[in-house]
């Protein structure tokens, strides 16, 4: 259905949520009509962040605030939802969007498949009512259900509409770039240049597709990678449990800045830890790219001087290829934990692949190459 009837329809003025690919025309929407405006829309780390953020909206104003998040970020929301907003606790209403990734009989990512059979079942677990939005799901249809959904909310309980593919449309366009110049594929290129066969664990999204796509280019195994399709934020901690564990061998992490974001607690307990041979080198675009691009605050904060403050004995940030091919080489052959933050352009070939082998086949490849180090 058109976005911005369903907007009107809703009647909320306050937004607040991670984006997803499935909610392109929302994201869009909220762009064109808010922009980044803390009043009426505000771009979280993550959905529980949002959650918090809409619960503080409701206690201030007693106005119901909506939440939009791919069905991924489900697993996020569950404390809050459980012993914050159930009516059981402090009964807060609100409205979740979630786009739903991974529906039972359509095609998606092995990350998104198992998601998407619980995603319903998780909402119904929560006590939160579920309306499903389609392609063909008339206007008088959601009229109704949102006329339905106001009995439930005014007890303080929650609903959400989750949102199948297609499920909303006529969005305005909407162009996102930045200054930068690097070009995340070319990064990932020097990354690997200098790494040579030491193993990286790389974040979800398209620096994973891109890490693929280029050991094909160069003719080199897919060993070396451990390529985090799913999990979000996690990447870096996956890599500190590989460090660990090979206190002997060179670990590299390649992260994002939206998913550096996300938990960015899991910086704090890398820079207590100091492995001497992780390598955490974030490609900041300030943008959730993957899903369509709209920003993150990893454009306005320093993440160098986070690193630091988090423990990092080590963290430089980069803007150039000469720079970047120093900063990697100098951590190589440093024996002490080291943080890059590679400054990058939105953008990516319209062409870009996803792997080819499945995520069983990579673990298996990946654990069979660490046992030989």
């Amino acid at each position: 259905m058109n976005v911005e009837k369903f907007v009107e329809i809703i009647g909320s003025d306050f937004y607040t949520g991670v984006p997803d690919s499935q909610l392109k025309a929302l994201c869009n929407y909220m762009m064109h009509k808010y922009g980044i405006d803390p009043k009426h829309h505000i771009i979280a780390a993550n959905e529980g962040n949002c959650v918090a953020l809409a619960a503080g909206y409701y206690l201030a104003t007693g106005k119901i605030p909506v939440v939009y998040m791919q069905n991924s970020g489900e697993g996020n929301i569950i404390n809050p939802v459980a012993s914050l907003l159930n009516d059981k606790v402090y009964a807060i209403p609100m409205i979740f969007i979630i786009g739903w990734r991974g529906e039972p009989g359509i095609h998606d990512e092995p990350q998104h498949i198992y998601q998407g059979e619980i995603t319903i079942k998780l909402l119904e677990d929560m006590g939160i009512a579920v309306f499903i939005i389609g392609k063909d799901t008339t206007e008088d249809e959601v009229t109704k259900a949102m006329k339905e959904f106001q009995n439930a909310l005014e007890k303080g309980k929650d609903v959400a509409f989750v949102i199948r593919k297609g499920g909303l449309t006529d969005a305005p366009a909407a162009e996102y770039e930045n200054e930068n110049r690097m070009l995340r594929e070319e990064i990932i290129q020097h990354i690997i240049a200098v790494s040579g066969e030491d193993p990286i664990v790389s974040t979800t999204g398209k620096a994973s597709r891109e890490l693929f796509e280029a050991r094909v280019a160069n003719g080199q195994s897919h060993k070396y990678d451990f390529l985090t399709v799913g999990a979000m934020g996690h990447s870096s901690s996956i890599a500190l449990g590989v460090a660990v564990n090979k206190p002997s061998q060179r670990i590299w992490c390649v992260d994002g800045d939206g998913a550096a974001l996300m938990h960015m607690g899991a910086m704090a307990v890398i820079g207590a830890n100091k492995p001497d041979n992780l390598i955490h080198v974030v490609i900041n675009n300030g943008a959730h790219e993957t899903v369509g691009g709209m920003p993150t605050v990893a454009k306005s904060i320093d993440l160098v001087k986070i690193a630091l403050a988090c423990g990092y004995p080590n963290a430089v940030g980069v803007d150039h290829f000469v720079d970047l091919d120093k900063a990697l080489q100098v951590a190589k052959n440093r024996r002490e934990l080291s943080f890059i933050e590679v400054k990058c352009a939105i953008g990516a070939r319209d062409d870009l692949g996803r792997p080819t082998t499945t995520a069983l086949e990579n673990k298996i490849n990946f654990m069979e190459y660490l046992t030989m180090l």
